[in-house]
């Protein structure tokens, strides 16, 4: 299978999970974001991803960039908003993302940016139900500025078949 981001995810959530073994299952395409359902420690989980369409800033080299939406319904735990940077972020910086009126400051840990609480990221997650494109600007350690545009196309579909693959509403 040809995903959008070959292995790259896999291996991030692999490390991102303390390497427990993965059962990855591929539910669809859908515009420019893509869903999969995996097994964590026996339970379900269930994400979204998506690729920058666009990426500014002046860097020289940059790893891997994408956004997930994640469910762990047997954690109890839903529209959790990972946004990993292809860099690691300035110390005690925040990433801004927008998504048409709704704008949220995200803390940074590492390369990746969170929101702060299940509110935020519920909000988040509506926002991108609804909106077209979504702009996240951070600042590297170095001090670069960048600034990565998302299509939203094909959001709600993805986020519909988490939904389903992991009954969670």
């Amino acid at each position: 299978m040809l995903t959008l981001f070959p292995g790259i995810l896999v291996m991030a959530l692999v490390l991102a999970s303390g390497g427990d073994a993965w059962a990855e299952s591929f539910l669809g395409k859908h515009g420019a974001w893509e869903a999969f359902s995996d097994k964590e420690a026996g339970k379900t989980v269930c994400y979204i991803g998506s690729e920058p369409t666009k990426k500014r800033g002046k860097y020289k080299t940059r790893g891997a960039t994408y956004s997930m939406v994640t469910h762990r319904p047997a954690e109890k735990s839903k529209n959790v908003v990972s946004i990993r940077a292809g860099f690691t972020h300035k110390k005690g910086s925040e990433v801004t993302v927008s998504v048409g009126k709704t704008t949220l400051k995200l803390f940074t840990k590492d390369g990746w940016a969170y929101a702060p609480d299940a509110d935020a990221d519920n909000v988040l997650v509506k926002a991108m139900v609804r909106g077209a494109t979504m702009i996240v600007k951070g600042t590297s350690s170095r001090g670069t500025k960048i600034t990565d545009t998302y299509s939203l196309k094909g959001f709600t579909a993805a986020y519909r078949a988490i939904g389903k693959a992991c009954k969670v509403r």
